[in-house]
């Protein structure tokens, strides 16, 4: 016989956290379970890797407005182990695929509404940041600004370029840098990044230093990346260490760069 229906991540979410999280009179004696088999702690697993993995989703539905009745839940989750479901099977189906669309369907309008805020305020930004002494716009709308100028060859799209960067969003937050990764450099081809890089890298020499402002279209646009919303404005700073040509085998170090000259 096949599953009555497929458990949602909400749905699975709410019960196990619903379950885990019931009658703060046991909260005492939970903390103080056995754990000294084998068996025990492999039941506790299942319950806690549940609880912690699905945290979130429970939390999601409550931040999008959805109302969760946790007493319930936790009734059905009860009945449901002992096998005295008080629902049919086609029931709970049908209100089960109600909930994941009503999830979903919140999901993306909230989703829709932060992409929206985070474009218009990424054009205010840019329109402040370009009035700045030392900032220059580019014809794409690319915004950067020479921290420290180097000597060195300039790249061009085709090359791998060796770097150093960090990267934050308009209001500081940082989502990645090479500090965030060993502090090591990092080389790649310069026309497999997003735009706003490859154009910006190519004004550089070796040796130089750049902080960029990226508008979201020569970014990641309206992709959610996680770390980074949609629609985000990005700033980096970037400095350009080394550049291996596409039809060569070795860097052109700034030392080299100069020495051709």
């Amino acid at each position: 016989m096949k599953p009555f229906y497929k458990f949602s991540l909400v749905a699975l979410a709410v019960l196990g956290l619903a379950a885990c999280n019931q009658e703060q009179k046991t909260a005492a004696s939970d903390t103080n379970v056995q754990l000294n088999t084998d068996t025990q702690k492999e039941a506790y697993s299942v319950g806690a890797s549940i609880g912690r993995y699905m945290a979130s989703h429970i939390k999601e539905q409550e931040e999008l407005g959805i109302p969760v009745d946790r007493d319930l839940i936790v009734t059905g989750f009860k009945q449901g182990l002992a096998g005295n479901i008080q629902l049919k099977d086609d029931e709970m189906q049908k209100i089960l695929e109600g909930l994941d669309k009503k999830v979903n369907d919140q999901r993306q309008s909230k989703a829709k509404e932060v992409s929206e805020k985070n474009l218009k305020d990424g054009q205010a930004y840019l329109d402040q940041n370009k009035s700045k002494s030392g900032v220059k716009t580019t014809a794409s709308g690319l915004q950067y600004e020479v921290l420290q100028e180097g000597t060195g060859v300039k790249p061009k799209a085709e090359d791998t370029v060796k770097v150093k960067y960090k990267g934050t969003l308009i209001d500081g937050t940082e989502f990645d840098s090479t500090d965030k990764h060993g502090g090591e450099p990092i080389e790649f081809p310069l026309n497999r990044v997003i735009p706003g890089w490859t154009e910006g890298v190519q004004l550089m020499s070796v040796g130089s230093k750049y902080r960029f402002v990226i508008p979201a279209n020569l970014a990641y646009g309206d992709r959610d990346m996680g770390t980074i919303p949609a629609n985000s404005t990005l700033i980096f700073e970037v400095e350009l260490l080394g550049v291996t040509p596409a039809d060569a085998a070795k860097p052109a170090d700034a030392a080299k760069a100069d020495s051709t000259k």
